[in-house]
């Protein structure tokens, strides 16, 4: 009876320990001995317990897959933002949980246009980011595209009893 009680105690902890879970930390950090950023963060740091979800380049089409915008950066800009935060909310993300984003675009004279669209969805928690100008992109009316890269906490799944 020892033996089995003694099994017992050494058990207990090793599955309540298993069943833990560590949340996923984001850290943001703008080190002193780079320069301050405007709209994005030099190092983000993710540890912890986390799914990784990559998503592809958006550009300013509808859910019909029209283009949105042609020849105007701002209305392109807002359509890709909306079409992230909705490839986001797909995934079970959101642009808070954004570590990582790519933007091409084709004339950075709008850039302004880009950071707003971009502060309106992002907010305080911005990702570490990189901003091309390339000189086209998939079709010649695209004047932007983004590709983002997020960190959620990872779901703990469920495994059907066994009979």
């Amino acid at each position: 009876m020892r033996f089995g009680l003694a099994a017992l105690v050494l058990l207990v902890p090793t599955v309540a320990f298993g069943q833990t879970r560590q949340q996923p930390h984001i850290k943001r950090t703008n080190p002193p001995t780079l320069a301050t950023p405007a709209g994005y963060t030099q190092v983000v740091e993710v540890s912890g317990a986390v799914k990784t979800i990559y998503i592809a380049g958006q550009v300013s089409t509808n859910k019909e897959g029209n283009v949105v915008g042609a020849n105007d950066m701002k209305a392109q800009a807002e359509q890709v933002f909306k079409n992230l935060e909705a490839a986001l909310t797909a995934a079970g993300a959101r642009f808070s949980d954004v570590v990582k984003m790519n933007m091409y675009a084709t004339d950075l004279a709008q850039i302004q246009a880009i950071r707003d669209a971009r502060a309106t969805y992002v907010g305080d928690a911005t990702p570490a980011s990189t901003l091309v100008q390339v000189v086209r992109l998939a079709r010649p009316e695209f004047m932007l595209e983004i590709e983002a890269i997020a960190a959620v906490p990872e779901r703990p799944r469920l495994v059907p009893a066994s009979r």
